[in-house]
Order: structure tokens, then sequence, then C-alpha cells
């Protein structure tokens, strides 16, 4: 699977809803990681962040509530949405879930279509580029379904890297991506890339961004990495 996939972390400490769940998401094309436990899904989320986590109330030692709340108070966590699941409906379990900080909550037992439909709902406000949605910034447009980026009415041609790298920087323009992040978003933890090679690829996409004119939006933040805009 390419790098910047999504990635989804299952925290569920019943195997058979565990295989399902992996199921169905790696059918939609999501990388899965799985926990059968609270501590087990805290060290993995350390190690390395998903973009979603489906988490269940009840685990064994510490608690999927506990888990949300920790995840919730750290600054580099506190951004990944969380689906809570519950086999408890009533209302006030529901809105401690999500004042402890779930971004959704889901009650057992659930419709396996209509979570795969919520999974999507919650990366298309963090990861838009990776659902297939549009994005736009001044007067660069990118296509994610039809993989077409245009500036102005002009297309441009961009290699597959630097597709990537622009659809980072698209889904938060500002933001000051170092080149470790990029490495990790764009090629993936498990391939080694040389720092310098996310330069040599930055020279690119400001090439492929200025082939038929325009100011180059890429900046350049010294000691800390690349922003778009």
């Amino acid at each position: 699977m390419p790098a910047d996939t999504p990635s989804v972390l299952i925290v569920e400490d019943e195997p058979a809803q565990r295989e399902v769940l992996a199921y169905n998401l790696e059918a939609e094309g999501f990388r899965v990681a799985q926990a059968e436990n609270g501590e087990e899904a805290l060290l993995l989320v350390s190690e390395d962040r998903p973009d979603l986590i489906v988490l269940d109330w009840m685990l064994p030692n510490v608690s999927g509530i506990e888990v949300c709340r920790r995840l919730k108070s750290r600054s580099e966590t506190r951004g990944v949405p969380i689906i809570m699941l519950s086999a408890r409906s009533e209302e006030v379990d529901r809105v401690r879930g999500l004042e402890t900080g779930a971004d959704d909550y889901v009650i057992k037992p659930y419709s396996v279509v209509e979570l795969m439909a919520r999974v999507r709902t919650q990366l298309r406000r963090t990861r838009p580029a990776t659902v297939g949605e549009t994005l736009v910034f001044e007067d660069i447009r990118l296509d994610a379904e039809s993989h077409k980026v245009f500036r102005g009415e002009a297309l441009l041609k961009l290699g597959p890297t630097e597709f990537r790298l622009l659809a980072t920087f698209m889904e938060k323009p500002g933001r000051v991506w170092s080149r470790e992040q990029l490495l990790d978003r764009v090629w993936g933890r498990d391939i080694y890339v040389d720092t310098r090679t996310v330069d040599v690829h930055i020279g690119r996409l400001r090439k492929a961004l200025c082939q038929h004119g325009g100011e180059d939006p890429v900046r350049t933040v010294r000691g800390a990495g690349y922003a778009l805009g």
C-alpha cells in the first residue's frame, strides 16, 4: 500500500469483532493495526500514530474511556479522530464518551456498513485527499479522485511523490512539516530514505507548480521544514 494510505487502529478485546472490523477496513483500502487492550493501544499509538482509532469502551485494565482521555489530553494525539464503540446505549453514557473527547459514538450491535461510513466521514475531515475529496488552495486545485492538479485552468504534470507531497500540504495549509514528518507521511516509516531526498522532491514540486508561471507557494521555514502558504 502507498505510504500515505490512511491507517486505522482497532482497539477491541473480542477477537471475532476485531477480525470483522479489520477485514472490512482492509477491504475499504485502509492500513489496519490491532490492539486487544488499552495498554497495547497506547503503546502502538506512541510508536506509529494512526489516522483514526476505532475504540471499544469496555476493555480490560485500562478502559476505552481512559485511553480516549489520555490521547485527547496530549497535543501530539489530540487531533486523531476516535470512534467509540459501546454496548452502553443510555444518553448519559453517550454524552460522557463525547465529553471525554470521542469524535463519534457507535452503539453495539452496530451495522458494519454504517461504521465504515462514519470512518470515511471522520477521515474526510482530517485526511480529505485520501477519501477522494477535491482540495483547493488559492489558485491550486487537487482532484484526489482523478489524481489531477490544476493551477488556474492549466493542468500540471506531477510525479506520484510530488502529488502525495502536495496533498499533504493542501490538507493543512500553513502547517509547517519537518522533513521527518514528510518522510513518515509520504514515504512511510518502513522505507529508509535520506532526509535530503525530501529537499529534492520539494524542488521538483516547486518546479511543477510554477511550470505555467505564478509564484512559488511552498515556503521554507529555516530549521523547521516546509509549509504551503
